[in-house]
């Protein structure tokens, strides 16, 4: 990829959205592999790009609340009130679809999720395009979600055509998905934005479903299936009193490089471990947890031994994205 695809110029990827290309945009959850929504044959090369089954549906991001009813059949009072209070930010709506949206976005479903990122830069580029952007994470589908440009070119390389530069995501784990298609708010997937925020909005706790169940056709919003966001290594998520005895356990067996991930430094490790910076509270956590699975790939560590944060607030989903990982084998 060239100096060139990498870019801190709007105005390119402006072009570029305009031209039916893959852009990828920052945002400040993950970077998002970025096509315009309303062409079907952009929206293909995300799918293309990615690895992507073509039922598992898009995230649509658009610039500006007053969008949603260009996207969405209606938007019900809780839509509105949630989009009041938390966007810009961490947060999606599955809301019933409008006529006019394609199955290629949605992958057949009657619903579309819609975001409004928290991001200067993309936001800028949202409100100059004027329309949609189709944007999962600009990554291999199942693989580390990526936090930086480098992440994005690593794992895509010549496939996207433009990496919109905006620095390291500042939340670091994706947005929380709220179903409000039907009668009872319903999270599908733990993000950014707490439960906790969510209850404070609505003036109720939601359900919350975060797995797929064998009555639905492939996943209702991304982020459901069981095996996601994996690294390489072998991931093994354990409370701290049981750490030692994993690590000896995995140094025993492992057919590698054996490491650790903690919110803190630990002392009496067993000789061998590799033990990555800590990753420290659950919203630091949340920031870097992509980049140290990344990095114990880079190291070679083959078992990858886990002290989740705390699962209060942004450390649930810090918890869901460690769970999903360790699902991988």
């Amino acid at each position: 990829m060239s100096d060139r695809q990498v870019t801190t110029d709007i105005n390119l990827a402006l072009e570029a959205l305009r031209a039916g290309q893959l852009v990828a945009i920052p945002t400040e959850t993950v970077y998002g592999l970025g096509a315009d929504a309303r062409n079907d044959e952009a929206v293909r090369k995300i799918f293309a790009a990615k690895g992507r089954p073509a039922d598992h549906p898009l995230i649509v991001h658009i610039g500006d609340a007053a969008q949603m009813k260009d996207w969405a059949l209606t938007v019900s009072p809780a839509a509105q009130l949630l989009a009041d209070a938390l966007w810009p930010g961490p947060l999606t709506l599955l809301l019933q679809r409008h006529a006019s949206v394609s199955d290629v976005v949605t992958g057949g479903r009657p619903t579309i999720g819609l975001r409004v990122p928290d991001h200067s830069l993309t936001l800028a580029l949202l409100v100059a395009f004027g329309g949609g952007v189709a944007a999962p994470s600009a990554n291999r589908f199942g693989k580390v979600s990526p936090t930086t440009a480098a992440h994005v070119v690593a794992d895509l390389g010549e496939a996207v055509d433009l990496v919109l530069d905006g620095g390291p995501c500042r939340v670091g784990v994706e947005s929380t998905i709220v179903d409000l298609s039907g009668e009872v708010p319903e999270v599908l997937r733990l993000g950014g934005i707490s439960l906790d925020q969510i209850a404070e909005v609505l003036g109720e706790m939601p359900r919350v479903r975060v797995a797929a169940e064998p009555s639905d056709r492939g996943a209702k919003a991304p982020g459901m299936l069981e095996s996601h966001y994996a690294p390489d290594a072998k991931i093994i998520v354990v409370d701290e009193s049981a750490a030692i005895e994993t690590l000896i356990d995995a140094l025993a067996n492992a057919d590698g490089p054996v490491g650790l991930l903690s919110p803190a430094a630990m002392i009496c490790l067993p000789e061998g471990i590799v033990e990555l910076e800590p990753a420290g509270i659950a919203s630091e956590y949340a920031s870097v947890l992509y980049s140290r699975l990344r990095q114990a790939d880079r190291l070679g560590i083959t078992t990858l031994v886990v002290i989740p944060p705390s699962s209060v607030g942004i450390g649930a989903a810090v918890c869901d994205r460690l769970q999903r990982a360790a699902s991988n084998r």
